[in-house]
């Protein structure tokens, strides 16, 4: 059935209160499906929700919001990250994003912050509009085929993942009482990030 918003909906997922009416995007997405929404007030926080800590952060490739192809690393730049795995309908994002809007004021200069956007019950034209709206100064991306859900093991949305400056996982967490200020202070430490110089080119 399709809707108002031009979003696709279909069987598999139940509405609910903060959970996606539908899905749209390829299979790829099924491990977000299988438990979106699943984190509730009793489980979110800091603690490992996605790849252990000290994983190297696995590339992904996903798009901007106007279409074109974007490596994950190349968005990063070589400095340390905080990803948010995010979407329009999510409760728990809109409670998160007072505290994102605050890591990027005071960290933006020493860290890339940015959001992907999962292809769960919204288009990228939506997820572009709300951007627009909202008036968010830090990229949104979008993972059109579940690659960075895969890859992070982002098993809902509101999952942060936080990368040092050599590119591992330093943090994880989900929902909105996480402190990302003070996880991405402890990881940026009091010298401030190193720069992850590019691999020389294989000969």
């Amino acid at each position: 059935m399709m809707h108002t918003d031009g979003v696709r909906h279909g069987p598999g997922v139940r509405a609910g209160v903060g959970r996606p009416t539908g899905v749209i995007g390829a299979a790829a997405v099924a491990i977000l499906l299988a438990t979106v929404g699943a984190a509730t007030a009793q489980d979110t926080g800091e603690g490992q929700v996605s790849l252990p800590i000290g994983t190297a952060g696995p590339d992904a490739s996903l798009e901007d919001l106007d279409g074109n192809i974007v490596q994950l690393q190349d968005a990063v730049g070589g400095r340390p990250a905080l990803i948010e795995f995010w979407a329009s309908w999510c409760e728990q994002c809109e409670a998160l994003q007072p505290q994102m809007d605050a890591v990027h004021a005071q960290f933006g200069d020493r860290a890339e912050i940015l959001a992907v956007a999962v292809a769960v019950a919204q288009s990228q034209r939506r997820v572009r509009r709300h951007v627009e709206d909202a008036g968010h100064s830090y990229p949104f991306l979008w993972d059109a085929d579940g690659a960075a859900v895969r890859a992070y093991k982002a098993t809902t949305t509101s999952i942060v993942v936080i990368l040092d400056s050599d590119g591992d996982v330093a943090y994880t967490g989900v929902g909105p009482d996480q402190d990302l200020v003070g996880a991405l202070r402890r990881v940026l430490g009091p010298d401030g990030p190193r720069v992850r110089q590019p691999a020389p080119a294989a000969q």
